[in-house]
């Protein structure tokens, strides 16, 4: 969700751009070890921007030291996960009611377009988590508020250490589809109350989900 559209200016940008696409791919996982040499080497690229990378990595909490591992990606714990989620779930109630009443219809209609193409890919889940992300951003884009979007991009990176999609697990893209039709009807019926109500139902059952794969 939001991802960075600027073009990078540097070959530690582009490292920072690639670990990122990496991450998000599903490439590199939490708990992954990242030694410098082998990302450079995957990369295609030196050391010192690859180096470069990790270090903002880091300062952005993605990437931790650990003893005698060095460089790894972090791992949220159940207790992370649960509060990421809660933050999730009071912003996206703002961004459905908000996007119930600022919302265009071909902004609607665009949502729509995206739920019919996730459907399409439960042989291919990652491309519909892919897809997802761009739901969820259009969503934010379509409440009208730039203070809410910022928000929104400040719990960015922790999404990406969720790890793997759970659009893998039988009948969840089937589940998605259908809570995010009951979303975006809400919104064409511009009824932001139902709308709220129905993003925090749809979190709440990714966060399950999303549970069932975290150890306590």
């Amino acid at each position: 969700m939001f991802s960075s559209s600027h073009t990078p200016h540097s070959s530690g940008e582009a490292a920072y751009a690639s670990l990122i696409e990496a991450l998000r791919s599903g490439e590199f996982s939490p708990g992954d070890r990242l030694r410098e040499e082998d990302v450079a080497k995957r990369l295609n690229l030196s050391r010192t921007p690859v180096r470069e990378a990790l270090r903002r990595l880091e300062n952005n909490g993605i990437v931790e030291h650990r003893p005698r591992i060095g460089a790894a990606i972090r791992k949220l714990s159940h207790t992370e996960i649960v509060e990421l989620y809660e933050m999730r779930i009071v912003l996206e109630r703002t961004a459905a009611d908000m996007a119930a009443q600022h919302g265009s219809e071909a902004e609607f209609d665009a949502l729509d377009d995206m739920n019919t193409r996730i459907s399409l890919m439960e042989e291919t889940p990652t491309l519909g988590a892919a897809i997802n992300q761009d739901f969820h951003e259009t969503l934010y884009l379509a409440a009208r508020n730039r203070f809410l979007i910022a928000a929104a991009k400040a719990i960015n990176n922790a999404l990406i250490l969720l790890g793997p999609t759970t659009y893998t697990d039988p009948d969840r893209i089937r589940i998605v589809v259908a809570e995010h039709g009951d979303l975006i009807s809400a919104l064409r019926q511009r009824d932001g109350s139902r709308a709220a109500q129905a993003a925090e139902t749809h979190l709440q059952t990714s966060l399950r989900y999303r549970l069932k794969r975290t150890p306590t």
